[in-house]
């Protein structure tokens, strides 16, 4: 358990949670200097991140600051765990990678960065994707971990992994201009971990990853630093690092606020609420399917032969990302809008529909509505526009 103090103004204020490691060269004194110089910091908190080992889950957007800070920081050891590889989408906020490394492992690119960057640091990489099963294994023997996932079946693995074995988090989640920053240290009393966050895990089409809403680069690297930023308080000991709060960011007006988190208690089980979904029936039709019903061919899942009508498209992406390219001929509203429909007059032209998005979960969400208000034939393309593109229309663009 992680011992705690108490200071005039300040509860449960950590004790530091890495010991000191050995004297600092003349080389290091030089080249931490300016740590040296802060308050709170000083040779002896310099040794403790000299000493420490920090696990970092994804070596993405958050993971590239985060990384970068650590290393320059001079953290020890920094183990990275991630089971992607470099796409040129990603070049746009994650800045450890090289244009020239597109297709490379995420984790060695990062490893390379790290290396460059600080000798003093030694690197471990794990390319996988960390899960119940494996996490605990991967996560043992660090002295914190700093979680930059971008899904919550990997946030939920790592956070309950870190509970178990009594390791402190720091945590955020970023999309669009928003974010949510928070550290958890099992141990103390009242002690809380993601789940008193999020009790019961949202659905993944109530989620849209960043691939499908977007995120603002130089976002993820102001919540990657204070991530950063967290890590080195919590190794080092000295002031309020985010416990028992979350600190929330909203880049588009550049303002700031934070709210308490407390314990709800052991989350057995979802609610019977949450336990029950109403399950809409949904069929769902290839980009060739329907590229042949537009072009009067009905395939397989076409509306039954030749000369049937036409299905109507309806594209539920964002205006950003219709102005990329769309399915000849669709109706372009985003799915928060038809969401808000509570009947089809004069919403929709009579006909059967395929609804899509960016590669499908926007799509479904819409589609199940649709059924809902009493659409008698809805119908989703399969892997959205990417589909579309990869198999029918190359000519626009991949995002």
């Amino acid at each position: 358990m992680t011992p705690t103090r108490t200071l005039p103004g300040v509860t449960d204020r950590l004790l530091p949670l890495v010991e000191p490691g050995p004297e600092l060269t003349p080389a290091q004194v030089s080249r931490y200097s300016r740590h040296l110089l802060v308050p709170g910091m000083g040779i002896e908190a310099q040794r403790r991140l000299l000493n420490a080992r920090v696990a970092v889950v994804g070596a993405g957007g958050l993971g590239s600051p985060i990384l970068a800070y650590l290393a320059a920081a001079g953290t020890g050891h920094l183990t990275i765990i991630d089971d992607d590889v470099i796409d040129t989408t990603n070049l746009q906020r994650q800045v450890v990678h090289r244009t020239d490394a597109v297709g490379q492992r995420k984790v060695d690119s990062a490893a390379g960065y790290v290396r460059g960057l600080n000798p003093d640091v030694s690197v471990t990489v794990h390319h996988t994707r960390i899960t119940p099963e494996n996490a605990q294994a991967l996560l043992a023997g660090h002295d914190l971990v700093l979680d930059g996932a971008d899904n919550f079946p990997t946030r939920y693995a790592v956070s309950d992994a870190c509970a178990a074995l009594g390791l402190p988090v720091v945590w955020a989640a970023v999309l669009r201009f928003d974010a949510q920053i928070s550290a958890f240290v099992p141990g103390l009393e009242g002690s809380v971990s993601l789940r008193d966050l999020f009790p019961v895990p949202p659905r993944p089409e109530d989620v849209p990853s960043c691939s499908e809403a977007g995120v603002l680069g130089a976002l993820v690297g102001q919540v990657g630093s204070i991530m950063a930023g967290e890590a080195v308080k919590l190794i080092c000991g000295f002031g309020e690092p985010l416990v028992g709060r979350v600190l929330l960011v909203d880049a588009l007006s550049q303002r700031t606020r934070e709210v308490p988190l407390r314990p709800v208690g052991a989350v057995v089980a979802p609610p019977a609420h949450e336990q029950v979904r109403e399950l809409v029936p949904l069929v769902e039709v290839s980009a060739e399917e329907v590229r042949d019903e537009l072009a009067g061919t009905d395939g397989p899942g076409g509306p039954g032969g030749p000369g049937g009508p036409a299905p109507v498209l309806l594209d539920v992406r964002e205006p950003a990302e219709h102005a990329l390219g769309t399915v000849p001929g669709a109706l372009t509203v985003p799915v928060g809008e038809v969401l808000t429909w509570e009947e089809l007059v004069g919403q929709l032209p009579d006909g059967p529909v395929v609804v899509y998005c960016k590669t499908g979960p926007r799509a479904r969400r819409a589609a199940a509505h649709l059924v809902k208000v009493g659409h008698p034939d809805v119908r989703v393309m399969t892997g959205g526009i990417l589909a579309w593109i990869e198999r029918v229309d190359p000519t626009l663009p991949t995002y």
